[in-house]
């Protein structure tokens, strides 16, 4: 639709608007009209009136990571030093959502700013047959805007480093590459196309291998972090005129866990759990890979400049096999759970109670974000990133989208008025997975309005509200009490649903 362009505050800089009208990519309905604001000329003044260097960017998203599993959010049976010492180098968010209890709409919603479900990305994307029964694309549409294109636009060194799943494995080989996303380097995982990283005896990985299209590094899957590392230090040292975007998405503490073996070594004697035995060593690991990434940054003298965002994609696993004594080894009397914690909140990945949804979040940028501080008041989603992050690097904030700039909060002080959060999971109900502990097992919408959360099915049945600050554990229903409040938010959120261009299969 061409470009509208204006001049900015900083001489030789324009601001252009490159607007995209993103039809509909199930149905055939329905449009959705974004304003990507896009830099060009002298692209050098970050932001108006102040410091003319262009911060980095670093978004450390970490696949399966529960709320609970950093040390510093009271893991009870290990420390993640690196992880810790970041977060007393910066803020650290306790209110912090995902849009999804799951990955592929958790990332699509990272780096779009929209809610995911616009783009017929509502679950995780499998094979092509899973997907078409729950109404599902096979990749993002490389049509919308990214975080990624915006900093790529202002002369930005892009970078994917880990987990992709917004398109390609399984049986889907003909699907974007990452650089139609933004990025001008990519090393990825199965669940993508390209270079990418492959795991030795896994099936899934073996499936990958079939689909060509890139450069392939089979490992270990404990080594992968150490390679995704490696690579992601590496291109920012090949582009030191120029600042980067870069993604860090390890994969190590989504399950199966498979440390090495001198790590399971040392981890063996905090739990009699063999499962959890092998998620902490991973996580132990893990930490190290990403204390070695932030030592990098700083020899390489680019972390006083750079903006470190560090958090999960959604909550620890729950598959039911952690529950019966079906793949525990013979003999094993110990109790049977799932690896990873919650910090005490109710549900885990694959629900929309707290344990799914809420995760870790920890900024760092030195000298601008005050340290060793915890923010407990500001409601943060991911997004909220797209447009936060663009605004601390002085980037045009990006019209349209869903998520808000809450760079003010990042920068120190917490917001308290910020807009209603909406989650669907599962009212498209093929092939859909859900927790393996059945009590975990959410109603497939939620509303987060202030203290106020409802979750609620697509049907209008099985409504729950809690007071959140009061009830984090959401252990008390309060509908009976609140009758028109109830009524209020679930309208709001059963509208929002019927809005979506997925059609519901319940």
């Amino acid at each position: 639709m061409g470009n509208l362009g204006r001049q900015s505050g900083c001489a030789g800089m324009k601001i252009h608007c490159r607007m995209k009208t993103i039809k509909n990519p199930l149905s055939g309905g329905g449009h959705y009209l974004f304003c990507l604001g896009i830099l060009t000329g002298q692209a050098a003044c970050a932001q108006k009136g102040q410091d003319a260097v262009r911060p980095n960017i670093a978004i450390i998203y970490i696949d399966d990571m529960g709320y609970g599993d950093p040390g510093c959010y009271g893991n009870p049976l290990i420390k993640t030093p690196n992880i810790d010492r970041l977060a007393e180098q910066g803020i650290r968010f306790t209110q912090f959502y995902v849009n999804s209890p799951v990955s592929s709409p958790s990332r699509v919603a990272l780096i779009t700013g929209q809610y995911p479900m616009k783009f017929g990305i509502h679950n995780f994307i499998a094979g092509t047959e899973q997907n078409r029964d729950r109404n599902m694309n096979d990749f993002l549409d490389p049509e919308v805007p990214t975080m990624a294109e915006a900093f790529q636009a202002a002369d930005y060194a892009t970078g994917q480093f880990g987990k992709w799943h917004m398109g390609g494995g399984r049986d889907i080989g003909d699907v974007p590459h990452p650089s139609e996303y933004g990025f001008e380097k990519s090393l990825v995982s199965f669940e993508g196309i390209g270079d990418r990283v492959l795991f030795r005896n896994h099936n899934l990985s073996e499936q990958s291998s079939r689909l060509g299209r890139g450069k392939i590094i089979w490992a270990e899957k404990h080594m992968s972090t150490s390679i995704y590392v490696d690579s992601a230090l590496a291109f920012i040292g090949r582009n030191p005129d120029r600042p980067f975007y870069v993604h860090l998405f390890p994969n190590d503490v989504h399950d199966p866990h498979q440390p090495d073996s001198a790590n399971l070594d040392n981890c063996e004697y905090l739990s009699e759990n063999p499962y959890e035995q092998k998620f902490l060593a991973v996580l132990d690991e893990m930490d190290r890979q990403i204390g070695r990434f932030l030592s990098g940054l700083s020899e390489l003298g680019v972390r006083e400049n750079t903006i470190i965002i560090l958090a999960s994609d959604n909550g620890p696993t729950d598959w039911s096999y952690y529950y019966t004594t079906d793949r525990y080894p013979e003999g094993y009397t110990g109790e049977l759970y799932p690896p990873g914690f919650t910090g005490g909140f109710f549900g885990r990945k694959w629900s929309l109670y707290e344990g799914g949804i809420r995760v870790p979040f920890i900024a760092s940028w030195p000298g601008h974000i005050p340290e060793d501080k915890t923010d407990s008041l500001t409601l943060l989603a991911g997004i909220d990133l797209f447009p936060t992050i663009c605004a601390m690097a002085g980037l045009p904030v990006p019209q349209g989208v869903d998520g808000t700039d809450k760079s003010k909060a990042l920068l120190g002080n917490p917001v308290s008025d910020v807009p209603v959060m909406m989650w669907e999971y599962a009212s498209n109900a093929g092939g859909t997975l859900l927790p393996g502990n059945k009590d975990f097992i959410s109603p497939n919408l939620a509303i987060r309005d202030g203290k106020w959360k409802l979750l609620i099915n697509a049907d209008s049945t099985n409504t729950l509200l809690f007071d959140i600050n009061a009830d984090p554990q959401e252990k008390h229903n309060l509908v009976e009490e609140n009758p028109e409040l109830a009524e209020n938010l679930a309208r709001k959120v059963l509208a929002w649903r019927r809005k979506m261009p997925v059609p519901m299969k319940l």
